[in-house]
């Protein structure tokens, strides 16, 4: 069975690798003619193995938690923007995890909640090819007089986009 398994996800992993880098409509369409029939096969060959096995095993236990989040796991199928996999907020959380022991000393909650952010920003930032430290320094030269009501502006993929073009987001008069 684990073969099987294996066997069905990897085809479907696959198609993932001749697609990679089209434009995501024409991903989805690909998609949805491939890897859909696919995902039908699979999902009815898992419904008949949970037929099959003891429903207190550990096999039945873990081919219910894949059919009870089925919608979620083949949502990529039709949106061509998302991928198959989690793999890039892995890679993302990958940078906090070696100072989290550190993190349970901060002084006080707040301090704790500041962390974050500035690590939320900084990941954000990364994932969107912008240069970290040029974000935070664009945002903290201009956010002491910013309106709240426009602070979005100052999110990292607006960044990204008044330092490319060079032209800073203004503030209205």
């Amino acid at each position: 069975m684990a073969a099987e398994s294996l066997a069905r996800i990897g085809a479907l992993y696959a198609i993932e690798a001749e697609i990679r880098g089209r434009p995501p409509d024409e991903g989805a369409t690909i998609r949805q003619a491939r890897a859909g029939p696919r995902l039908e096969s699979l999902h009815e060959w898992l419904r008949q193995t949970l037929a099959r096995v003891s429903k207190k095993s550990e096999l039945a236990k873990a081919v219910s938690y894949i059919l009870s989040r089925w919608t979620a796991l083949t949502r990529y199928r039709d949106d061509g923007r998302i991928e198959i996999h989690n793999n890039a907020a892995e890679r993302s959380l990958r940078t906090v995890a070696p100072g989290r022991k550190k993190y349970l000393f901060c002084v006080s909650d707040a301090d704790g909640e500041r962390a974050a952010a500035i690590y939320s920003l900084i990941g954000t930032a990364k994932l969107n090819d912008i240069d970290p430290e040029a974000c935070q320094r664009y945002v903290l030269e201009r956010i002491a007089d910013y309106p709240i009501k426009r602070i979005d502006e100052l999110l990292p993929w607006n960044v990204a986009l008044a330092l490319r073009t060079d032209s800073p987001l203004e503030l209205a008069a």
